[in-house]
């Protein structure tokens, strides 16, 4: 589609920086094109005060605020906890978000019958990926414009500067210019002094961190918490029944209190890169603890270990933009059946950045006590020799041939 023929844009807008700019962008680049905002609120709390006022007068022509909060998590991020989903130790945070704001984006573009989808993904990162999959999805016909891979600008200096020649209004400074983003289950940290791995995040800086305190801030007393699942979905918490999404807002409370959930890594993005960042996941670190613990409990060894290796398939899978695919419907129902009897209650002790086990229970488990007591029980340990002997039977006939060849 030519640019002229793009009357009506649909535009991803969080008001963070690369978004607040790409309106005035839009405008001048699009022939003053109508530039429809879409907010998806996805658990950024503050992040969405003053969006509206913000966007109308920098030049679109009304925000549009999605409530997305259960359904990524409900649909993503439960899905997620019951596999064990990890991408090398990141609790994909950015990752579980983006599929719900950009199938959102493609059904508002479709009814408001817009033209083109406007993200400001950059280049570089795995967003412009997971947004685009999506939209194809959802909307495969529709144009998407990414201003990242046409405009001049190289740096968020840069992007600053755009900024203030057209009076976009930002909630942050050249100090302060972190890359972050921000939902009910994370926060990332990304660029500045950051950008090099010799260097030490400073945790304790007044504003750095925003879902907790460090480690070394924490107080001295631990903290306890009991979380109930069902079927491996969490369904109260200290008691309290509540819908998930509840849950991980008070986990996030206790555990951002206690320095739970700060990770630093260096992790391969996508596009071939290596890339730094500082993750703040309080509630999703001690959610994914506890039903960790409470599958050693109600789980069979052999379905539990193909688990652990279907879960490096599916966090890849999120990862990598490919949440609406046949691959993901089909290991989303293997993680349903699997935890088919991980009920029970776990209860935890929070203490410094720490998560330690302090007991879980479960109508389900498979731990038998008699079984595995060191005190007399209904055990034969005699039964142990001929298991042994069949075990380790092509072993000694492996041992038998060589020994053979050898005297050969």
């Amino acid at each position: 589609m030519d640019k002229k023929d793009i009357k009506k844009v649909v535009l991803a807008y969080s008001g963070g920086l690369d978004t607040s700019i790409i309106i005035p962008w839009l405008k001048e680049n699009y022939n003053n094109c109508e530039i429809i905002a879409v907010a998806g609120n996805v658990g950024q709390a503050d992040e969405l005060d003053g969006l509206e006022e913000k966007a109308i007068k920098t030049g679109a022509s009304k925000l549009i605020v999605a409530d997305l909060v259960d359904e990524m998590v409900d649909e993503i991020i439960v899905p997620s906890v019951k596999m064990g989903a990890k991408y090398e130790t990141y609790l994909l945070g950015t990752a579980f978000a983006r599929p719900v704001i950009a199938k959102r984006l493609a059904e508002i573009a479709l009814e408001e019958g817009a033209d083109a989808i406007c993200h400001g993904c950059t280049g570089k990162g795995n967003d412009q990926v997971r947004f685009e999959l999506a939209i194809k999805r959802f909307a495969p016909e529709m144009k998407i414009i990414a201003p990242w891979r046409e405009w001049d600008i190289k740096s968020r200096d840069e992007e600053i500067d755009y900024a203030e020649a057209h009076n976009v209004p930002l909630k942050i400074s050249r100090e302060t210019n972190y890359s972050k983003d921000k939902n009910l289950w994370h926060l990332s940290h990304e660029g500045l002094d950051l950008e090099d791995p010799a260097n030490e995040p400073d945790y304790d800086k007044p504003g750095f961190l925003e879902m907790g305190i460090s480690p070394m801030q924490a107080p001295d007393a631990p903290t306890y918490v009991t979380l109930d699942f069902e079927a491996g979905a969490p369904v109260a918490i200290n008691g309290e029944k509540m819908k998930a999404s509840k849950i991980i807002a008070k986990l996030n409370e206790l555990g951002g209190a206690n320095g739970i959930g700060i990770i630093d890594i260096v992790e391969n993005r996508l596009v071939g890169m290596k890339d730094r960042g500082v993750y703040e996941t309080p509630g999703g670190t001690i959610l994914y603890f506890a039903h960790e613990q409470l599958e050693m409990l109600t789980v069979d060894k052999d379905t539990l270990h193909l688990k652990q290796k279907l879960a490096v398939d599916y966090a890849d899978l999120i990862y990598n933009g490919k949440w609406y695919s046949p691959l993901q419907e089909a290991l989303t129902a293997f993680a349903n059946e699997s935890n088919r009897y991980v009920t029970g209650t776990v209860k935890l002790k929070l203490y410094k950045g720490n998560i330690i086990p302090a007991g879980m229970t479960s109508p389900y488990s498979l731990y038998s006590e008699d079984l595995a007591t060191f005190d007399e029980s209904d055990y034969d340990q005699k039964d142990a020799q001929g298991f042994i002997n069949l075990w380790g039977l092509p072993t000694k006939v492996q041992a038998m041939r060589d020994a053979k060849i050898k005297n050969n």
